[in-house]
């Protein structure tokens, strides 16, 4: 039989038998699986079963649900994945685990240099803040103007005063 397992640490951590067809999971009470913790939604997500395959599905919670660190609105279940609603984990198991294909073996990837550096063709900036205009102030110029011309004539007259002479008397 399948199993959902809260994680310790999580608030009422505990092993719950997947036993019926449909299973909520949320906040509220009159869900099978109650988490009571704040970042979990009153109905948050929803488990049911087709064949022997359980499958996940958000119900548009507020934090989200995610598989293996990955946000999820609907995902077929496999054994060992790790279930996080909201800030709550959990671990799927069942007893079918010899039935099952186990995952392949991790390898090691060489990663090469890009060749070529190109932004992708539908590429959007994500930044929150709106791009700064350059925007031309007039008054801004003429102050600066202004100031450049007085720093040039202070210049002006310090190499007019260090060139004086003093008077001769004949």
């Amino acid at each position: 039989m399948s199993k959902l397992i809260l994680l310790p640490g999580a608030p009422g951590s505990a092993t719950h038998e997947l036993a019926a067809e449909l299973i909520t999971i949320g906040r509220a009470a009159d869900n099978v699986i109650q988490i009571e913790d704040p970042s979990v939604s009153g109905r948050h997500a929803q488990m049911h079963q087709v064949g022997e395959t359980f499958h996940l599905q958000d119900l548009d919670s507020t934090n989200g649900t995610r598989v293996n660190g990955e946000t999820v609105t609907s995902v077929a279940l496999r054994i060992g994945d790790r279930i996080t609603f909201g800030k709550v984990e959990a671990c799927f198991e069942c007893e079918m685990a010899e039935e099952v294909a186990p995952l392949p073996a991790l390898s090691e990837a060489e990663a090469l240099p890009a060749e070529v550096s190109a932004r992708p063709e539908g590429f959007a900036n994500a930044s929150p803040f709106p791009k700064r205009k350059e925007e031309k102030d007039p008054v801004r110029t003429a102050l600066l103007a202004a100031a450049a011309l007085a720093i040039l004539a202070l210049v002006a007259s310090l190499l007019s005063l260090v060139q004086m002479r003093p008077p001769t008397i004949p």
